[in-house]
């Protein structure tokens, strides 16, 4: 007989034996503990003794969604009767990026929407996004779990303008369905506008948690996957994670054990790797690690989308995971991390039969979060630094509806058009350390800071798009090889709602480079005297003063118009600091 632990996705591991014996010992504590079946009750001790047990309610949600699952099966029967060519999700972190998994890994199946995301602020990706969809046919999903979250609701706001400029007041809330919680600001709003649809998610059930809720399945259903499937398949890693399953055979215990464990003996660089079809999981991820782990100086930091290199360019700081789809493998990517194993890196393989294995990990790997959590001794459900970003950027956008500007400031270099911002203590600390005042100069010292277990954070606040890219990382795999740390890459302000939490409540270990640029053209947001560019403005320099504030090792590169110049410059300027 098969078992239900046997249908779910196979996970292996290879550790160095002393990491071995401590996550057995790990294993062990939790089996004699029952601290499963204290997870699954709810018991906030576990973590800090805090309101984790408020956050709960994704535990049970697979089971809920397959018993009310006829709702998204009609969602989907009403898009594609429509026609509708395109739909577009806005939304930010846990409301954006399983979306985002999903458009990029199903792609648009026949006769349904092609499903796009926006969580930018930038003017030139908005302006981007129009281009590429025809308003007249484009269903919008406003998704905001509380409501009040700044960049859904200018997004909105500026959609639903144009739809109107395009079809008319009378017709236009029939193009917008609304994703959020019950009572919400957000739900007031499309019940006075005319939604076609309010859909609910749960307030037990954390933005980054709600894959498997409406806040995920919706955007799903109307992309025309195959939802059902998807939640039974699913269905099957609840099940094997469930609090009677002893530790060492529950998934996603053994896997938040090993991440845990890893992570409190300085392997705490979670570096991911994914088969080409599924990339993308890799975005989805970095949220859950980064921000339910990142915070009182504790934490995991996520690392996506680095080229797989040889052995000997990692410190002894990473953990690497391998999300392999095993329908579609990728040979190169095989041997790489054959070669990461045999050298003694811990490696963790997950393999996936094919596509539909998605929800089975957004469920597994929300039960190793939680346990990881546990082991770190922290709250794994809360994100104090995400608020704080956002208290000073109202503060910023308050200012400049006050002022008509943001205040000024002063670049502590500047040459040929680029720009330099820091704090006066990181900018005593480059300036003593810099034998050249030039940009390479300040930008060598700035790097000769990341020390052994350090990581370096690129922190973009640029259109995302292919070319700004593969720029960039050009950029951090310079840094990676010559130094063997850790880089991250980041577009903001969508990491704001994600690994922008450990960067400020996680360990001291960053040295970060953020980088912002003058834009051609700004975009108005309708009803509000700020545009899209003075928001997008707002949100880096609130992001840099809470680094600042937090006393991490930050600079910030300006660039002026025509950005594709501006950063062959600075990759120039980082390799000659190398």
């Amino acid at each position: 007989m098969v078992t239900v632990a046997e249908k779910v996705n196979p996970i292996r591991y290879a550790l160095p034996p002393p990491l071995d014996a401590a996550v057995w010992q790990t294993l062990a504590d939790w089996g004699a503990g029952q601290k499963m079946a204290r997870l699954w009750r709810g018991d906030a001790s576990l973590w800090t003794g805090a309101d984790e047990a408020r956050w709960l309610g994704w535990l049970g949600i697979t089971q809920q969604q397959l018993e009310n699952v006829q709702p998204l099966l009609d969602l989907a029967a009403e898009v594609r009767h429509e026609g509708f060519t395109h739909a577009l999700l806005l939304g930010m972190g846990g409301s954006s990026l399983s979306p985002e998994v999903t458009a990029l890994t199903f792609g648009r199946q026949p006769g349904m929407p092609a499903l796009l995301v926006l969580d930018s602020t930038d003017p030139e990706q908005i302006r981007a996004v129009e281009s590429s969809i025809d308003l007249a046919k484009t269903v919008f999903i406003v998704s905001s779990k509380s409501g009040t979250t700044l960049e859904p609701n200018i997004y909105k706001q500026y959609f639903f303008e144009r739809v109107q400029q395009t079809l008319g007041a009378g017709r236009t809330g029939s193009r917008f369905i609304a994703i959020t919680d019950p009572g919400s600001k957000m739900q007031q709003v499309a019940e006075t506008d005319r939604f076609r649809h309010v859909f609910f998610g749960l307030p037990s059930i954390g933005g980054r948690y709600s894959a498997l809720s409406n806040f995920g399945m919706v955007p799903m259903a109307v992309a025309g996957v195959d939802v059902r499937r998807f939640l039974e398949s699913t269905e099957r890693m609840r099940q094997a994670c469930a609090a009677e399953v002893p530790a060492p055979a529950n998934p996603g215990a053994v896997l938040g054990a090993i991440l845990g464990t890893l992570g409190v003996r300085g392997r705490d660089k979670v570096t991911l790797f994914a088969s080409p079809g599924i990339f993308d999981i890799g975005a989805w991820l970095e949220q859950l690690i980064a921000e339910s782990t990142g915070k009182i100086g504790k934490g995991l930091i996520p690392v996506d989308r680095e080229d797989i290199a040889a052995p000997a360019r990692y410190g002894e700081d990473r953990i690497f995971v391998y999300l392999r789809l095993s329908s579609a493998p990728d040979a190169a990517q095989d041997r790489a991390v054959d070669a990461l194993e045999k050298a003694g890196h811990p490696v963790v393989r997950i393999d996936l039969a094919d596509v539909y294995g998605l929800g089975q990990e957004y469920f597994r790997w929300e039960i190793a979060t939680a346990v990881a959590g546990s082991i770190l001794g922290i709250n794994p459900f809360d994100q104090p630094d995400v608020e704080a970003s956002k208290v000073a950027t109202r503060a910023l956008t308050s200012e400049y509806e006050k002022t008509g500007s943001l205040p000024a400031e002063k670049p502590v270099f500047q040459h040929d058009g680029i720009q330099l911002f820091t704090d006066d203590a990181n900018w005593s600390a480059l300036a003593k350390a810099a034998k050249e005042q030039s940009l390479t100069g300040i930008l060598r010292a700035h790097l000769d800071r990341l020390d052994a277990g350090d990581y370096l954070a690129l922190l973009a606040y640029i259109p995302m798009n292919g070319e700004n890219e593969a720029a960039l990382q050009r950029s951090r795999h310079r840094v990676r090889d010559a130094r063997r740390v850790a880089t991250c890459l980041g577009f903001g302000p969508r990491f704001l709602h994600s690994t922008g939490q450990a960067y400020k409540g996680g360990p001291n270990s960053g040295v970060f480079l953020q980088i912002t640029c003058d834009h051609a053209q700004d975009l108005p947001v309708p009803g509000q005297k700020y545009t899209f560019g003075i928001v997008e403005a707002a949100q880096a320099r609130g992001d840099f003063a809470v680094l600042t504030e937090r006393k991490r090792r930050a600079l910030r590169v300006h660039l002026p118009a025509g950005l594709r110049a501006g950063l062959a410059k600075l990759d120039a300027a980082i390799a000659a600091a190398l």
